[in-house]
């Protein structure tokens, strides 16, 4: 972690020692950085201000977006079809079926894109 500017105007004269196990201490450097703040500012704040609000921008591709979005449109189109054609009392063909599993394949691999563009099943929340 990189050293913060310090305030010139206090003077903190004061030092406490803490002892934290390796888990405590990654836990406290995570939330720290998460924050934007020094491991020391990070504790102040929390000693003084009781929690800390922090925001995580969120940025998406819209044109990604769209094009999601309108494959889920197609995807859903063809569902209905195939849907409207069974309760129309339609036979059961080769066709159909093999329609069923590239809709499903197709459905499978947008899911798979947009947990790519969302970070990760993992809620990574840095951006790609």
């Amino acid at each position: 972690m990189a050293p913060k500017k310090k305030e010139k105007n206090l003077k903190r004269s004061n030092i406490i020692t803490l002892k934290l196990t390796d888990i405590e201490l990654a836990v406290l450097n995570e939330a720290a950085d998460v924050t934007g703040l020094s491991r020391s500012e990070y504790l102040r704040k929390l000693l003084l201000e009781k929690q800390i609000n922090h925001q995580i921008e969120v940025v998406a591709d819209m044109n990604d977006l769209r094009k999601l979005v309108s494959e889920y449109g197609k995807i859903g189109s063809n569902l209905n079809q195939i849907a409207k054609h069974f309760n129309s009392g339609g036979s059961q063909s080769r066709a159909i079926e093999n329609e069923i599993h590239q809709c499903i394949t197709d459905l499978f691999l947008l899911r798979k894109e947009v947990l790519k563009l969302a970070g990760g099943m993992n809620g990574n929340r840095k951006t790609h």
